[in-house]
């Protein structure tokens, strides 16, 4: 089963509260893991991969917290899980190297899973932030109907 880990899902979690409040200042670890229900010493670590990755600034002081560095429509959340996860990889059979799969040149394997990898990471590039935000307003304002 191709699974997203913890990381990747509470990283998009994170980036969506953040994304939710744009504009409206920094969020503090505490407020985001709240407000998501994410445990507070795993989202402490996130929070740097995500700014090494540009996603999202830090901000000191009293007023400090975390703010997303570009607007929501900007970041995906293809973004999101190659900043946490490292490169989307389905399985080694995409890989051109022989070194990591031997069978490479003798193999349907590469192609399939290359197609299947690319569809993935298309889909997952083509996920804003924004979209999401829209998305879940709109469902959420249906629901109170």
């Amino acid at each position: 089963m191709l699974r997203v880990s913890s990381k990747g899902r509470y990283g998009v979690k994170a980036v969506y509260e953040l994304a939710s409040r744009y504009g409206r200042g920094p969020v503090t670890v505490p407020a985001l893991a709240r407000a998501q229900n994410l445990p507070d010493p795993y989202l402490e670590q996130l929070m740097p991969l995500l700014k090494r990755a540009g996603i999202v600034e830090a901000l000191r002081g009293p007023q400090g917290g975390y703010i997303l560095a570009k607007p929501p429509s900007q970041v995906t959340v293809g973004d999101v899980v190659r900043a946490v996860e490292g490169p989307i990889a389905i399985t080694d059979c995409t890989s051109e190297d022989p070194r990591i799969c031997p069978e490479v040149t003798r193999c349907v394997g590469p192609d399939v899973w290359s197609r299947v990898q690319a569809a993935l990471i298309a889909t997952m590039d083509a996920i804003t932030f924004a979209d999401l935000v829209q998305s879940t307003a709109r469902e959420w304002a249906e629901e109170a109907l």
